[in-house]
Order: C-alpha cells, then structure tokens, then sequence
C-alpha cells in the first residue's frame, strides 16, 4: 500500500483528499493540530491519526518518527495546513501566517525527506495557490486580481518558489506545488466564494499519485502548468 501523510486533514480539501486516496488504497495518516478533531476524521474515514501542529518542531519530528515506526517510509507527502491571515497586516499576523504556509512546509519536508528517500516512487505534494502567482495577481482578467490578501499571497509565493527549489535539490522526489481551485472551505467562509472540497480534492489526488515519469518543480491547477 502508498503511505500517505496529509497535514492539516481533519476538514477540508485535506479531509476530501484523505477521503479519496483511501477509496485509492493509500493508507492515509491524518495529520492535525488538535487531537481530538483529528481522531474523530480519521475514525470517520478508517485513516490513522498523529497529532502534528506544522509550527511546532516536536509536533512534526514526532509525527514523522510514528509513521517511520509503524511504516519505514512514506511515499507521498501532501502540504496541506495552511491559514488565510485576512484583515488587519502586521508583524504577529505575518508571522503566524508564514509559520504555517511557509516555514511549516520546510519543517515537514526536512523531517519526512529520510522517509521519502525509503520510497520507490516519493512524491510531495504542496497545497499553493495562484493567488501566490505574480501572473495572475496581475491579470485583470484573473479572479485573483485585486484579491486583499497580501500576507496569503506572499506566503503562497514562498510555498511555489519552495517546491522549485526542493525539486532541484532531490531530483529523485517529485515536488509540485498545486492551485486546487477557489473552494468553499472554514477559511474562505467569509469571502463566500468556492467549489466543493471534494472537488478541489481531485486535483491534490491527481498529483499524489502521479508515476514515476510525473513532471516536477512546477505550479499547476486542473487545467495544466501555471505561470508564476
């Protein structure tokens, strides 16, 4: 069976891929910040739960050290956790906001690479977003134009340019960061915008399950490779 790791999955585009990817046969790890949500999805689902709060270094060393116990790999990872940091900017709120989009992604990556190099087939999979994309920012033809999210968007941003440079550095993992596609989700809840997460979902499956022949290093929404 491929190992599966979702942060950020006890709701969501996380929870819907987790949801698909054990229709898929994965066995999918849930990983959440808040233990009790996180067992109640995975016991919803028949997926397996580690506490992992993505800004805590213990948290994700001691969720990856669980998996590694009971699995000796992981064959795909998905960076899902992420926050919006809409409204007021300042210093604390741009810290939380690129501790999770950001800096949580370097945390996990770095402590599930030794996991991944197990693999015969690793494959990381980063929930961005176009909203991070220079291009469509923009584009007055863009939904993301004139979008008031600075502090995502720059997060974003760091999360793509991340994903390139993780893939340069280990040609043998696949790293691709994705644009599920505006979603009706707990963050957006106030803009009012947004598809089903089951939806946006498939494009994260899509992308965790690619063969050993997928692209690599790039920024892609259902539709194809993103400029950014």
């Amino acid at each position: 069976m491929t190992v599966t790791l979702i942060t950020g999955a006890n709701k969501g585009i996380g929870f819907e891929t987790a949801k698909q990817l054990l229709e898929l046969g994965h066995t999918v790890y849930i990983g959440a910040r808040d233990a009790e949500r996180g067992e109640k999805a995975a016991a919803a689902l028949g997926a397996r739960f580690v506490q992992l709060d993505v800004t805590d270094d213990a948290s994700v060393s001691g969720a990856l050290a669980t998996i590694g116990a009971a699995e000796g790999r992981l064959d795909v990872l998905i960076n899902n956790a992420g926050v919006l940091g809409a409204g007021a900017i300042d210093g604390p709120t741009a810290l939380r906001v690129f501790d999770t989009n950001a800096v949580g992604i370097v945390r996990v990556t770095e402590a599930a690479l030794p996991l991944l190099h197990e693999s015969s087939n690793p494959t990381v999979v980063t929930v961005s977003s176009s909203v991070g994309s220079f291009w469509a920012v923009t584009n007055p033809d863009r939904p993301e134009y004139g979008l008031p999210l600075a502090l995502y968007a720059a997060s974003k941003a760091a999360a793509t340019m991340l994903t390139v440079q993780y893939a340069s550095a280990y040609p043998g993992i696949k790293f691709n960061a994705i644009e599920p596609g505006t979603t009706a989700t707990d963050m957006t809840a106030d803009l009012g915008i947004g598809r089903s997460p089951e939806e946006s979902a498939r494009v994260v499956v899509r992308f965790a399950t690619l063969d050993t022949n997928g692209p690599t290093g790039t920024l892609q929404d259902e539709a194809g490779e993103l400029p950014w």
